[in-house]
């Protein structure tokens, strides 16, 4: 059987009772779209992380487009992030009408390098958008000085940090609003796609619940300003609330992956994750690198295992983002990275004897470069 980067099975039998009766639960209680599981689950998740406002959206994406237009970012602005990131981040920039502006990656832990901030930033800036990526927090002090310094917005993304700390501070309640994903795969996934936006801000809170609902908000005929049909999906937000409460399991489930990992492969030539400064990781991917990326994988799928490389393609690469100038070897490190960095089997329900053969399939393939 191959094995895969991802795989939700082994975890849906240990569940399948309590997410089929979720299932029941919300086509049972007689109201199908923006009903009681959704409002519970907004609450408890912005409770979660210590914060007044959760608002359930469609999807990440929408999460972060939305966030960007409650904050007031809009066509005229810029809004810093990094090109090492999933391109939804980017495309959501751009579908607000604001143009990314980016800034390179630290080569050890590959998150924003927040000492270049400060030169990108212009009259146009408007926003940072930090990404917590891989499942461990951007050093957020500086940021939050020059947003504070510029009157600029921060919003998090937090699409691959469900649970992640920094210094003590969970990932999502450190800047003025914070976008998740729920996408399956996530460290909090649903069984389909699924979004929110937190922030601890009355009226940011209540310009994504318009946003969300067409640009609604007393009456269903009533647009007071234009929006979206981006709402959280009932049956999924009753998964995600039960889902919720084994946060803490599902993260341990991936320290512990991380933990065998780092000791299966700690005496070869693979650069395995760091973890940041004050970080606490959730290992929402196990990125590991090495100078021979591509043979290696290549190498391994004759042992049928099948890796992922996150992500290959920096953003500014992309023929999509072309118009935004960004020339080969502006970002440096992002784009060596790009060529070396790939992602290894993790997810909390992964059996032992499956990583072990992920361990020693990978020894051998190294032995033999």
């Amino acid at each position: 059987m191959t094995v895969l980067v991802w795989n939700y099975l082994h975890e849906y039998e240990a569940e399948r009772k309590d997410i089929l009766a979720a299932v029941e639960t919300v086509f049972a209680s007689g109201k199908l779209v923006l009903g009681p599981s959704v409002s519970a689950f907004e609450a408890e998740f912005a409770a979660h992380h210590g914060v007044a406002h959760g608002v359930g959206v469609d999807n990440g994406t929408n999460a972060i487009k939305l966030a960007l237009q409650a904050l007031g970012v809009g066509p005229g602005d810029e809004v810093i992030t990094v090109s090492n990131t999933a391109a939804p981040t980017v495309v959501a920039i751009d579908a607000v009408g604001a143009t990314p502006v980016f800034v390179d990656v630290r080569a050890e832990d590959y998150l924003m390098d927040t000492t270049a901030v400060a030169a990108a930033i212009t009259p146009r800036t408007k926003a940072l958008l930090p990404v917590h990526l891989y499942g461990q927090c951007v050093e957020m002090e500086p940021l939050l000085a020059l947003a504070r310094e510029h009157g600029l917005v921060v919003l998090e993304d937090c699409a691959q940090a469900h649970g992640a700390r920094h210094r003590g501070r969970i990932a999502g309640s450190m800047g003025e609003a914070a976008a998740f994903s729920f996408y399956p795969t996530k460290v909090l996934g649903a069984y389909g796609d699924g979004g929110a936006v937190i922030t601890g801000d009355d009226t940011t809170a209540a310009n994504l619940r318009r946003a969300r609902y067409y640009g609604m908000e007393k009456t269903y005929y009533v647009v007071e300003t234009p929006g979206h049909n981006s709402r959280l999906d009932e049956v999924q937000a009753e998964i995600l609330r039960r889902k919720l409460g084994r946060l803490d399991e599902y993260v341990a489930g991936r320290r512990a992956v991380a933990a065998r990992y780092a000791e299966g492969l700690a005496d070869t030539d693979l650069v395995l994750p760091a973890v940041a400064d004050g970080n606490e990781h959730v290992y929402y991917v196990y990125v590991v690198r090495h100078p021979r990326r591509d043979d290696i994988i290549e190498a391994l799928k004759a042992h049928d295992i099948a890796l992922n490389i996150s992500y290959p393609w920096p953003v500014h690469t992309m023929s999509g983002f072309a118009h935004l100038g960004y020339a080969a070897g502006s970002l440096p490190v992002t784009e060596k990275l790009a060529g070396e960095i790939f992602s290894l089997p993790m997810y909390p329900s992964l059996p032992v004897d499956v990583q072990d053969r992920v361990i020693e399939a990978l020894r051998s393939v190294l032995a033999s470069l």
